[in-house]
């Protein structure tokens, strides 16, 4: 009997443990946002500070802003396309197509924003002229910003490419003049090295977050004439969600086009 009573005493404790297992496993299962609130990816210069301007607005709107800061371009495609993110605003199109044909994802643009002229700065070298023979550049390994920043390249005499386009590579490169050596690294990383190379092309976001001033520290850059908009990006299933319709006019608003002039003196630059 006694054997029998610890037997079952047993059967119960492992049901308990098994619906407890279960139970974590479903924590981890995608949860929609409240009808009030919307999620959204960013990164923390200029895109975390542009949606934190708008959310009072919105909160009187009825409408609850939950920002979330990255700091890699990975994550918040990711965290969008599992739902687990309602929308994101940090990237380009080249960018965003360039990922959903490596990732397999369907991630689609809501509006443009904002463009972040991409610049060259070099804390040794005063002039794109100045950089010597055989001197190291430093430039994002992700395969949009890389054929940008060698577009940028290639626009101010520095190098010549075949074909220049959004998908140039090194490969592309048919004239080098100064011997330049490329270094290809992670984004967030080229403002940390900048010391130890002679030049490096830095996305503006994490220009302005290291406080380089793209306007004026830039040894070269892009202008206001930049195909590459920054964009709100969503999914098929909520491009249409009213939240998002929300957000996506308070961040193309008189309001933002101002916040944007005013606060960044040409570093951002209103697309809309």
């Amino acid at each position: 009997m006694v054997a029998r009573r610890a037997f079952l005493v047993l059967g119960l404790a492992a049901m308990a443990l098994s619906a407890v297992s279960l139970a974590a496993c479903g924590s981890k299962e995608p949860k929609p946002s409240a009808p009030n609130t919307l999620t959204v990816a960013a990164t923390a210069i200029p895109h975390a500070e542009v949606l934190e301007f708008i959310k009072p607005k919105l909160a009187a709107e009825g409408l609850n802003l939950e920002i979330k800061v990255f700091n890699d371009y990975v994550q918040p495609n990711t965290q969008v396309a599992e739902k687990r993110i309602d929308v994101n605003y940090f990237q380009t199109l080249p960018y965003l197509q360039d990922f959903n044909r490596e990732k397999g994802t369907n991630l689609v643009t809501i509006t443009g924003v904002h463009v972040e002229p991409i610049g060259a700065y070099s804390s040794k070298w005063k002039s794109i002229a100045e950089v010597p023979n055989g001197a190291t550049v430093a430039i994002p390994n992700d395969a949009s910003t890389e054929a940008r920043s060698l577009l940028l390249l290639a626009r101010n005499g520095v190098i010549t490419l075949k074909n220049a386009s959004n998908l140039s590579t090194l490969k592309d490169i048919t004239g080098n003049p100064k011997n330049l050596k490329f270094k290809e690294l992670e984004a967030p990383a080229l403002p940390r090295v900048l010391s130890q190379v002679d030049l490096a092309v830095i996305n503006t976001n994490y220009a302005l977050d290291a406080k380089l001033n793209p306007s004026k520290d830039a040894l070269i850059a892009e202008d206001k004439t930049s195909p590459y908009v920054n964009y709100l990006v969503g999914r098929p299933d909520n491009k249409d969600d009213p939240r998002v319709k929300k957000l996506a006019a308070a961040l193309t608003s008189p309001d933002v086009k101002a916040f944007l002039e005013k606060k960044y003196n040409g570093a951002v630059v209103p697309a809309f």
